[in-house]
C-alpha cells in the first residue's frame, strides 16, 4: 500500500525533527507525504525557509509528495498561478485540489504534461461532481481522492458517511485515502485532539484505525500528526492492500501453527454460518508435509483461530476464526485469538476477502514490534475476548489542514 505521513513547516517540529520523521517513515515502507501550507497557527517565516529542504528530503527517498493548492500554498512558494512546472520542480507530485476549483478546471489540469497527479477531497465529492468532471473529460487515471480530517472532537467522519462516499469513487476506479491519528506521539496543534478522518477512531490506536480503514476499503492510509511514534509508523508500513488484517494473541508454541498463521488467506466464498473459513490453510500443511498434533482443545470462543489437528484427517490444517461460540472438539486446536478490539472487523471478511493476522504473545507489551514470518508487525494490547461477543455499533467541517 501507498501509505503516508504528514509533515507541517513551522509548525509543531523543528526542521531536523521533519527531516528525522521522513527518514524513519522511508525506512519503513511508507511512500507518501502529505504537506499543507495554510495553516494559521504556522510561522510562515520558518515554513518558507524549511519547505524547500523538507521536499528535497523526500525526493531523495523517491517519495509523493502530495500538496494542497491555495493562495496561502501559491504565496509560500512565490508563485501567482498554479502552474504544474513549478511544482513539479519543487517535487511536488500530487496536487490536493479542494476549494475554488471548478471540474472543468480539474479537468484541465489532470491532462497536464508534468505527470502531475491530482487529489480531490473524498469526503465532499458527490455524484454530480464526479459526473461534471467525466462530462468535462478528465483523465481518472491521474485522479485519486483523500478524505478530510478534522481536528476538532466531535466533526470527524461517521463509518457510513465514508463508505457511502467511497464507492462512486471506487466504481470509477479512484483509488481513495483517509487519514489516522497518534496516540503515543504529538499531536498537532492548535487543539492537539488528533486529526482522525473518522470521529469513531480519535482515541483508538492508529494501528487499529489504520486496519480498520482498509477493512472498509481505503487504499491509503496517512499518519496526519506532526509526530507519530516510531511503532506507529512501521504498524502502517506493514499495512497489506486490500486484505482484512487483525491483531491476535498467539497461544501456541508450535512452531508449524505459528508458520502457517502468518500467511495471508482468502475467505472461502462458501461462507460458514459459524466461522470465517480460510481456502489455502490445508494446501499450506499437505505441501510442507507438517503434522499438526492436538492441543488446546478448549471452548471456541468468539474470535478464537483455530486449527484441526491430525485427528480430523483430511481436514487437518483447516483454519477457521470463529464467528460464535461452539463446544470444544478433540479434531480442533485453539491456537491463537483476535483481540477484543479488533473482533468488529471480523463483519468486513466477505465472502472472496483476504485476511492476516499481527501476531504478538501475550505479554509482548502495547504498540511492541515483533517479527512473524520476517514481516514487523505492531503489537496491541491483548485481554480476555471472553464475552466479547457483541459487536460495536455502527458532518464536515474543516479541510485537511
Amino acid at each position: 500500500m501507498n501509505n503516508g505521513i504528514a509533515i507541517y513547516p513551522g509548525l509543531d517540529n523543528t526542521l531536523e525533527e521533519n527531516l528525522a520523521l521522513i527518514d524513519t517513515a522511508a525506512a519503513a515502507g511508507i511512500t507518501r507525504v502529505f504537506t499543507s501550507m495554510h495553516i494559521p497557527e504556522s510561522d510562515t517565516r520558518a515554513l518558507k525557509k524549511d519547505i524547500g529542504t523538507l521536499l528535497s528530503a523526500a525526493r531523495a527517498h523517491h517519495m509523493e509528495v502530495i500538496s494542497d493548492v491555495s493562495p496561502q500554498t501559491l504565496a509560500v512558494l512565490g508563485l501567482q498561478t498554479f502552474t504544474p512546472s513549478k511544482f513539479r520542480m519543487l517535487g511536488i507530485t500530487t496536487v490536493r485540489m479542494d476549494y475554488g476549483f471548478s471540474p472543468a478546471e480539474i479537468a484541465r489540469i489532470s491532462h497536464n504534461n508534468q505527470h502531475i497527479r491530482v487529489q480531490l477531497n473524498a469526503s465532499t465529492l458527490t455524484p454530480k461532481i464526479l459526473r461534471e468532471l467525466a462530462d468535462a473529460k478528465a483523465d481518472f487515471s491521474r485522479i485519486d481522492a483523500m478524505h478530510n480530517f478534522y481536528p476538532r472532537v466531535g466533526t470527524g467522519l461517521s463509518e457510513a458517511l465514508l463508505v457511502k462516499r467511497n464507492a462512486p469513487l471506487h466504481q470509477l476506479g479512484i483509488r481513495v485515502g483517509a487519514f489516522v491519528t497518534t496516540q503515543d506521539g504529538r499531536r498537532r496543534s492548535p487543539y492537539g485532539e488528533g486529526l482522525p478522518t473518522l470521529e469513531a477512531h480519535r482515541h483508538v490506536s492508529a494501528a487499529h484505525a489504520a486496519r480498520h480503514l482498509v477493512a472498509l476499503g481505503i487504499d491509503s492510509v496517512i499518519l496526519a500528526d506532526s509526530r507519530p511514534t516510531d511503532a506507529e509508523i512501521h504498524a502502517l508500513g506493514s499495512l497489506k492492500d486490500d486484505c482484512v488484517t487483525l491483531a491476535a494473541e498467539l497461544l501456541t508454541d508450535d512452531p508449524a501453527t505459528r508458520e502457517l498463521l502468518t500467511h495471508t488467506f482468502t475467505s472461502r466464498v462458501d461462507a460458514a454460518r459459524d466461522a470465517v473459513r480460510a481456502q489455502e490453510s490445508r494446501i499450506y500443511i499437505a505441501k510442507t508435509k507438517t503434522t499438526i498434533a492436538p492441543e488446546s482443545n478448549i471452548e471456541r470462543r468468539r474470535g478464537c483461530i483455530t486449527i484441526d489437528n491430525e485427528t480430523a484427517g483430511r481436514y487437518m490444517g483447516e483454519l477457521d476464526i470463529m464467528k460464535r461460540t461452539l463446544p470444544a472438539d478433540p479434531r480442533v486446536n485453539v491456537c491463537a485469538r483476535i483481540v477484543p478490539e479488533d473482533l468488529p472487523l471480523l463483519g468486513c471478511i466477505t465472502p472472496g476477502r483476504k485476511f492476516s493476522f499481527v501476531l504478538h504473545s501475550k505479554n509482548a507489551g502495547e504498540h511492541g514490534i515483533m517479527k512473524k514470518g520476517g514481516i514487523a508487525s505492531a503489537d496491541v494490547t491483548a485481554t480476555d475476548a471472553t464475552g466479547a461477543n457483541e459487536p460495536p455499533e455502527e458532518t464536515r467541517e474543516e479541510p485537511a489542514s
